[in-house]
């Protein structure tokens, strides 16, 4: 009998680990559709702190659009596309009175469309607009139609999507199922916390199971 003291703490600690490494199933993200606003600076897309409507560029900014599923600002996915204003704005010639921005708008991957509806090739455009334009006027001069929702919220671009407006859906499937490079954040190829988690577990429970069985035997 002494020899099976430690049998119970030894299944506890194998049954911890199978919880710990997927024996339950994860529960499903939830999200919102919504298009995303950004600013280039420094070279890099940082999540804008005003809303398109009071957001006014300079000459020479540039500002991206990205529909997709995201569960916050945080999670938000950047937009695609050429981000240098030069080439962007190469076309289009600068004029007195007036200032040029840059826009990049990514209508999103298949995977976080609404139903029935294919999102258009991501483009550039370059507005020339008056000094004190907002960026949603300077998107209005280059991607109509837009649609706004009852609370100010941007819609659609260009019309799209058709229908919607920052409804909740499940994430699995959707923003998550975008490539690494267009993620906010950088994947990390470590060890997950999980699986960590679960092995020190094992392992204080298989001490205590063999610290057990020899206090026992003495």
């Amino acid at each position: 009998m002494r020899r099976r003291t430690s049998a119970p703490v030894l299944a506890l600690a194998l049954a911890l680990l199978f919880l710990v490494l997927g024996g339950t199933s994860p529960a499903q993200a939830v999200g919102y559709r919504y298009w995303s606003f950004w600013e280039l600076t420094g070279g890099k897309w940082a999540y804008a702190t005003q809303g398109p409507s009071t957001a006014r560029p300079s000459d020479g900014d540039v500002v991206g659009f990205r529909f997709a599923v995201s569960e916050d600002s945080k999670d938000a996915v950047r937009p695609r596309g050429d981000k240098d204003f030069a080439s962007v704005c190469a076309t289009t010639a600068a004029q007195s009175g007036k200032k040029r921005v840059a826009l990049v708008v990514d209508f999103g991957v298949p995977a976080d469309a609404p139903s029935g509806e294919t999102p258009p090739a991501p483009r550039t455009a370059c507005a020339r607009v008056a000094p004190d334009a907002t960026t949603a006027e300077a998107l209005a001069s280059v991607a109509k139609p837009l649609r706004y929702g009852s609370d100010a919220l941007l819609c659609a671009i260009s019309g799209y999507p058709r229908t919607g407006c920052g409804e909740q859906v499940s994430a699995n499937g959707g923003a998550g199922s975008a490539s690494a490079e267009d993620r906010s954040e950088p994947s990390d190829d470590g060890p997950s916390v999980g699986l960590l988690a679960g092995a020190g577990a094992v392992a204080v429970l298989a001490g205590a199971a063999v610290w057990q069985a020899r206090r026992r035997r003495g």
